[in-house]
């Protein structure tokens, strides 16, 4: 049985920060445990299995002032960051980029590729720390949250293919016409997709993902089961809506000192992190328009809004403390008499035993996001609700409202709405207060925090779920309309692409079945077949041996047949003495296992043999070699090919076929499709984004501009019959043919 995790073994758990703050000290660092929910339940997790905690500790801290001890239940494995690489990684692509995007704020979003770029070096970092840990504990599952570290996953598995990955999204996942805006997209979802597991709070996160993954990478979905594939990796995906630890601010709300038997006002209570997000202007909005139609309400209730401080040193949150502020001066200015104020705002945090009484004793709770991933302030206000219930009133774009149905639920940005339920709730009697809380409270002490970690690890426990043939169905889905009514122009790589890698090329031969799609295909009066290789053009038609295919060597800097006049570029003639030189250079290097493939006026340096260990400095001497011949290297699979400067690659060579066949028109008559597996085919991929549709063969792991992937060579050869089987109604043909 293939199991992702084992719920005896440790377990890595990596977030953008640790479970604690730091602070220094005279002393030194000085540790302040953190209390928020995801600690609360993933402590326990590491102190019962076992394992580490890999973040940032905040600030400028060593690695050493976080040495663990015999003593410690778990390990902590502190992640360093610049000051630089906090103001780019942090505020910038996470919460300048990232989070206004995903919470549909298109408006707040930058997009800044130097951000960008820090992104991707602190999640490798992230990634490194947490694979050596999980090697040093013998962990089973490595869990990564939130968008922070979206990329970690892709090079965690690098280190540790054989590791269960599990991805959480803490927030939104946005819709596919919001997500497409970010310059990164495809980058993003190849590392989610990277983990076994991805989880989401609610349905419609992940069909968001799913319609993401399918439209922007082109994978295999399947909503019905919860499975992603995506070339030869696949991804369960799940619906775990976080809760709280419930009977923790119960007892505390029933602890806490009850208020005096006093006439009091009744409470209207706004719990928020300073955020733009979560609607506090919205909200008090609201409460203004209900005391201007409810005025019978002037010196009854009151609005208590706790707001604690976030991101202050951002200038976007400075200013909507400056909008709240003043909103707050004139509301109170316009209603507020000599004994009361319709608004209370404290701008300050409160310990968790002092608000669970301020939740316990409000009469509402104003729970009004404009986008929120769920909002564990809705469930910490009805586990409170341990004496006469409150009333919950809950936008319906948190991500609770879609379980806590019995909620007044409102759209935050309808401020008559809002109001409206503001007075709906001040005067629900208490039957019906009763009768709603009873289940909100019942629901919640079930799916509580313990409940959320327990259903995630035993997902992550499961067996893995195993990638599925492509089949017919999926070319269909793909290419049916896509080809309909048109001429057909196949290019298709050889090495890793008709037939497996091999230890030498020598040794890779096409199948039966794969010869006798390509000469089905060659024989269709609608297809053109050609097959481009890095290999020489004598030796790839040697390979292949159909007169009817046209052959590309040496990456299309050579091409002959199927009606293409003979094709040498002209720049060749200068290289062809210079490859024999270069090739004795590079013979210095032939040792471990290594040697040099001449292809006249082109060489490969083939490294497979040698020992992962050793590889290194070959590769780095070969480039040097081939740099100072005047050469370009460019990486292949465990080699490395030594190219003429001359502006010519896979992409320009299929143009060049395609406007010398079919004219310049071409993509009026026929339709490309371009199948490959190696870096080479990248520049293919890129120059038909729009003109052809592309796979490339292979891992997951390799990112790529091919619209789809398939998994391996066997999946080309099932692309091939499929070509060769599909009808064309209208007779098409080949122009000219």
């Amino acid at each position: 049985m293939n199991v992702i995790a084992d719920g005896s073994r440790p377990v890595v758990v990596v977030s953008n920060r640790l479970p604690f703050t730091v602070t220094k000290t005279p002393a030194g660092p000085e540790r302040k445990p953190s209390s928020g929910g995801l600690v609360s339940a993933l402590e326990p997790v590491l102190e019962r299995r076992g394992g580490t905690w890999v973040g940032w500790p905040g600030g400028d801290f060593r690695a050493d002032d976080f040495e663990s001890t015999a003593d410690d239940p778990y390990r902590i494995a502190p992640v360093a960051l610049s000051e630089s690489e906090v103001q780019r990684y942090y505020y910038g692509l996470s919460n300048a980029t990232l989070w206004p995007l995903f919470h549909s704020m298109i408006e707040r979003a930058s997009f800044d590729s130097e951000d960008w770029q820090v992104y991707q070096t602190v999640n490798d970092r992230f990634a490194d720390v947490a694979a050596a840990e999980a090697n040093a504990d013998g962990a089973s599952f490595v869990w990564v949250h939130d968008y922070h570290l979206m990329l970690a996953p892709t090079r965690i598995r690098t280190h540790l293919p054989n590791t269960g990955i599990g991805f959480f999204l803490h927030i939104p996942f946005p819709p596919y016409d919001i997500f497409r805006l970010l310059p990164w997209d495809r980058d993003l979802l190849r590392g989610i997709l990277s983990a076994h597991l991805v989880g989401f709070h609610v349905r419609s996160y992940a069909s968001n993902f799913f319609d993401c993954v399918e439209n922007s990478l082109g994978a295999r979905v399947n909503r019905r089961e919860g499975l992603i594939e995506y070339g030869d990796h696949t991804t369960r995906v799940g619906l775990y809506p976080i809760g709280i630890d419930f009977a923790l601010f119960e007892s505390n709300a029933q602890s806490a000192p009850a208020q005096p038997e006093t006439q009091r006002e009744q409470v209207v209570l706004g719990v928020d992190r300073l955020d733009y997000t979560k609607g506090i202007p919205e909200r008090m909005l609201a409460f203004e328009r209900m005391l201007e139609r409810h005025p019978e309400y002037r010196e009854r209730v009151v609005m208590l809004q706790l707001a604690v401080p976030s991101r202050a040193q951002v200038t976007e949150y400075q200013q909507l403390k400056r909008e709240i502020d003043e909103l707050v001066g004139r509301i109170n200015g316009r209603f507020a008499t000599a004994g009361w104020s319709p608004i209370r705002y404290l701008y300050r945090s409160v310990d968790q035993k002092r608000l669970c009484s301020i939740y316990r004793d409000a009469d509402v709770a104003l729970v009004t996001p404009l986008r929120d991933g769920m909002n564990l302030v809705a469930k910490e206000f009805v586990a409170c609700q341990v004496t006469d219930p409150g009333v919950l009133v809950l936008s319906k774009l948190a991500g609770s409202a879609q379980t806590m149905r019995e909620a007044l639920r409102v759209n935050p940005y309808d401020i008559e709405g809002t109001a409206e339920a503001i007075h709906r709730a001040l005067q629900m009697d208490e039957a019906e207060r009763r009768s709603r809380m009873a289940a909100l409270r019942r629901r919640e002490r079930q799916n509580d925090i313990d409940a959320w970690v327990r259903s995630f690890l035993e997902a992550a426990d499961a067996e893995r779920a195993e990638l599925r043939p492509i089949e017919d169905a999926d070319f269909e889905a793909w290419l049916a309309e896509f080809l309909d009514g048109y001429g057909l122009a196949l290019f298709l790589d050889y090495d890793g692409t008709l037939c497996a890698l091999q230890d030498h090329p020598d040794l890779a031969n096409l199948t039966p079945p794969v010869r006798s799609a390509l000469e089905s295909l060659a024989s269709r009066p609608d297809t053109m077949v050609s097959v481009i290789s890095g290999r020489a053009l004598a030796d790839v038609k040697a390979k292949v041996g159909h007169p009817g295919i046209l052959y590309a060597g040496n990456h299309g800097l050579e091409m002959e047949g199927a009606e293409i006049p003979h094709f040498v570029h002209e720049d060749l003639v200068h290289f062809r003495a210079r490859a024999a030189d270069l090739a004795k250079d590079l013979e210095k290097l032939a040792v471990d296992g290594a040697w040099t493939e001449a292809k006249g006026p082109t060489l490969t340096y083939h490294y497979r043999a040698v020992p992962a260990n050793l590889r290194e400095p070959l590769v780095r001497d070969a480039k040097n070699i081939i740099h100072a011949a005047g050469y370009q290297a460019r990486d292949a699979h465990n080699a490395v090919e030594a190219r003429p400067p001359i502006g010519w690659d896979k992409g320009r060579a299929v143009l060049h076929v395609l406007r010398t066949r079919f004219g310049p028109s071409w993509s009026e008559q026929v339709r490309v499709i371009y199948v490959g597996d190696d870096r080479t085919d990248e520049d293919a991929f890129r120059f038909l984004a729009g003109l052809a549709m592309t796979f490339r063969v292979g891992s997951a792991d390799t990112s790529t501009a091919a619209a789809r992937l398939l998994p391996d060579v066997e999946s080309v050869r099932g692309l091939l019959e499929w070509l060769a089987r599909r009808v064309v109604h209208d007779e098409a043909h080949l122009p000219g043919s």
